[in-house]
């Protein structure tokens, strides 16, 4: 399949993943009013160190045996192949997951743990989430995968509502809510793939097994690393200043965040799509001009950001969480080196080359522990803000170096781009009059139009296609 059609599938599964989870995103955003009217910053910030340690423990528990099952199942040629695959996954996570409920139990009992017992629950059906999702995409059923997540998030967010605002639950009622979507959604899928005609215990293979392991194994610290740049984060501010800036810090990343949705529409379709094209002679143009187009993209979403955060930040952030507002840009700017580096982590995953990850990620939590710490008496939660740029972009340009052993990438011409991300920030730090902020937010809409036109024309083609209309754009 060539670079015309890869490029297609590439535009359309993104499409079809962003639609649901954009959807489900915006109308979480929305509620942030309500989260920070109910919730104090010290219960905030409890919430979000609980739901970062838990992320820290996902791949220790799992070895990322998900991640290598969905990456097999692509190459699976027959329904015995892919029984093969699944049941080396999911007999090696219901295994390791006995032994975590047990000692997770243990310790939460000896050292009495706040939230220790939902904790575990919570832990465990994010390990079903990520295995839900892993298979559903690795049997090809991307439409529903994409639904069935809009059902989860639809779900947390009616749950969160109720808990928090009707029952007052608080951060339980915030892991109830998460545990609750995980179980309904991945009972779904479950049932919908009959997921145990594809596991069996006769069909274990130890060769099989290492095979998968070998592929997941260095992947482990790649993740782990990106958790720790962000536990860091958190421990060294509630260990320096409090559960209370932890909080504030926290509501920071939300906006942040939004980047990271967007790309995710965008990279569950990509290490896909990467890895089937690895077998195309012109896969290095390929790769060259998803790059091209993704820069442009995810550079005009942050500037975007930036520009419309000083008119909107006040409808969704209370008084007690404003002071949010001054890291925002900090952690935008990291924010886009961290997606762009995951670009390069799809290639490395389609050529199967995961140590890469693994080594580039840890190098990147070592520089932001040291940086952090460093400057967190001096500077406060700036420190924290700092630290992750300056890790995300140290894993960029190490990323960047290491792939050229694969697939020469082309520099894109960032200049305007850079320009209008200058201007965005003065405007976004000076108390500028808000004429001149909605200025600075058309000029940035026209520029993103502009720079994007390709991605833009790309879909109105194919949308026009659909409904048998032909028409030239820009």
């Amino acid at each position: 399949m060539g670079k015309r059609s890869r490029g297609k599938d590439l535009a359309v599964n993104t499409i079809v993943i962003g639609i649901g989870k954009f959807s489900t995103q915006l109308v979480s955003f929305f509620l942030l009013p309500l989260y920070t009217s109910i919730l104090t910053t010290i219960e905030y910030g409890i919430y979000d160190l609980i739901i970062t340690i838990s992320t820290f423990l996902l791949p220790g528990i799992t070895l990322l045996m998900e991640e290598s099952m969905f990456r097999f199942l692509i190459d699976c040629k027959s329904d015995y192949d892919k029984k093969i695959i699944i049941s080396q996954s999911f007999i090696y996570i219901v295994n390791s997951s006995i032994i975590f409920i047990i000692l997770g139990t243990i310790v939460g009992f000896v050292f009495k743990i706040p939230y220790s017992i939902i904790g575990l629950f919570y832990v465990i059906t994010c390990i079903l989430s990520g295995l839900r999702n892993a298979l559903v995409r690795g049997l090809g059923k991307l439409k529903f995968y994409t639904i069935v997540n809009v059902i989860s998030s639809l779900i947390n967010i009616s749950c969160n509502i109720l808990f928090i605002a009707v029952f007052k639950y608080g951060v339980f009622g915030l892991l109830l809510s998460g545990i609750i979507a995980n179980i309904i959604s991945t009972s779904i899928i479950f049932i919908k793939v009959n997921v145990f005609k594809y596991i069996s215990f006769k069909s274990y293979d130890k060769k099989i097994s290492k095979e998968m392991i070998k592929y997941s194994l260095p992947l482990v610290p790649n993740s782990l690393s990106w958790t720790i740049v962000n536990l860091s984060d958190r421990l060294v501010i509630s260990g320096f200043m409090g559960a209370a800036s932890n909080g504030i810090y926290s509501m920071s990343y939300k906006f942040p965040n939004l980047m990271n949705t967007i790309y995710g529409f965008f990279y569950t379709a990509w290490k896909e799509s990467s890895a089937r094209a690895m077998k195309d002679a012109d896969k290095e143009e390929f790769f060259n001009k998803i790059y091209s187009m993704l820069t442009k993209a995810m550079f005009s979403v942050s500037i975007a950001i930036i520009s419309g955060l000083p008119i909107v930040f006040s409808f969704f952030i209370r008084k007690s969480f404003v002071n949010a507002y001054f890291y925002i840009p900090i952690l935008v700017i990291a924010m886009y080196y961290n997606n762009m580096s995951g670009y390069y982590g799809g290639i490395f995953s389609g050529f199967k080359d995961t140590k890469v990850m693994g080594t580039t990620t840890i190098l990147g939590a070592i520089i932001n522990l040291i940086v952090n710490l460093a400057l967190i008496k001096f500077i406060g939660i700036y420190a924290a803000a700092f630290s992750t740029l300056v890790s995300c972009m140290v894993i960029y340009y190490y990323r960047k170096i290491k792939v050229k052993k694969y697939i020469k990438i082309k520099n894109v011409n960032m200049l305007p781009g850079i320009i209008m991300m200058i201007i965005s920030v003065v405007t976004y730090y000076y108390n500028t009059s808000l004429i001149l902020k909605l200025l600075v937010l058309f000029i940035t809409i026209f520029y993103c139009i502009f720079a994007n036109k390709d991605i833009i024309n790309l879909l109105v083609r194919k949308f026009l296609k659909r409904t048998k209309i032909k028409r030239k754009f820009f």
